[in-house]
């Protein structure tokens, strides 16, 4: 792939992880997704075969992205210690009201039902890695997969409440649950 092929591609998928990170998967259409990328529908076909591809990718990438994140957290902290560092950070307002650099989850997992199969292949894939990575045991993994489900059902809840004082309650009973 020549070089201006690669960048125009990177620029719809800039576009399609920030469209999945405010709107889910389902909802932008290639016409949305190619405007904010700057760019025409007519030349989206010549860097992805279909819109569920296109969203696919962004999904896995933002998904990659959060797992980075994850482990600059201080490997040398036991398992309990990091999901208490990592909740305080998705437990948070800033977190919550982000619109760049979020998690996608909680847009998405209402849609996962209607989605091809790859993207819960990918969902349940993430989830597998984030378990082994805040876990410190297998006996342990239980433990965490309830936390990772409190904290992005938390999270979500709070995104649809809005930026008022119930949301922030939600997120601090969050947090201390899981911390």
């Amino acid at each position: 792939m020549n070089d201006k092929k690669a960048r125009t591609r990177e620029r719809i998928l800039d576009a399609a992880r920030s469209a999945l990170i405010l709107h889910g998967p389902a909802e932008p259409s290639v016409g949305q997704v190619m405007g904010a990328a700057g760019l025409t529908v007519g030349g989206f076909y010549a860097h992805f075969e279909s819109k569920d591809a296109l969203m696919l990718e962004a999904f896995s990438q933002l998904l990659c992205e959060r797992r980075a994140l994850l482990r600059e957290v201080d490997p040398a902290l036991n398992g309990e210690a990091r999901r208490a560092l990592v909740a305080a950070f998705y437990l948070s307002r800033k977190h919550r009201d982000a619109t760049e650099h979020a998690c996608p989850l909680p847009t998405s997992l209402s849609e996962m039902s209607r989605l091809p199969d790859d993207f819960r292949q990918v969902l349940a894939e993430h989830i597998e890695l984030m378990t082994a990575e805040l876990a410190d045991s297998p006996e342990d993994a239980d433990k965490v997969l309830a936390d990772l489900a409190l904290m992005v059902g938390g999270l979500a809840l709070a995104r649809a409440l809005g930026s008022d004082e119930l949301s922030d309650r939600v997120l601090r009973a969050a947090k201390s649950a899981v911390i």
